[in-house]
């Protein structure tokens, strides 16, 4: 079940990311809710709030070994919790969907734009809520 959840997030955020390049990019924000929320086409070359800017290729690199550990961390281990494999899922997903826009473009698409907050996409909302779940998991751990 974990691998269609991957998928279908993976394709989620690949086709919001083709729109924002096909519409975004020409006209560069259009306001949702003045003065809170905006689309805003954004090419970030670095990370999380743009570290690592310029890494491409260590920004690859780190990213498949980690994606690559976590997808046999949940096939391997046979004793996870349905609620553990959603949050790897939503990692691995994010991760895989920001790491094909640096394979492919040289840098990541985001257009999430609150103003108060670095722009971001589908993957990074998908990373975001895995890594809350997993936090949750390990703080509420009875072992």
């Amino acid at each position: 079940m974990g691998l269609i959840y991957i998928f279908l997030l993976v394709i989620l955020d690949q086709l919001t990311k083709k729109w924002a390049i096909d519409y975004l990019s020409n006209i560069g924000s259009i306001p949702v809710i003045e003065n809170i929320f905006y689309l805003t086409y954004v090419e970030n070359k670095g990370a999380a709030f743009g570290i690592f800017h310029g890494k491409v290729n260590f920004l690859i690199i780190v990213t498949g070994i980690i994606t690559g550990y976590i997808i046999y961390y949940m096939y391997s281990n046979k004793n996870l919790t349905n609620l553990t494999k959603l949050a790897l899922s939503l990692i691995v997903s994010g991760a895989l969907g920001n790491l094909i826009d640096r394979i492919r473009l040289g840098f990541v698409v985001d257009f999430f734009d609150f103003r108060i907050w670095p722009v971001f996409n589908v993957a990074d909302i998908c990373v975001v809520i895995g890594s809350i779940l997993i936090s949750y998991i390990i703080l509420t751990n009875k072992e």
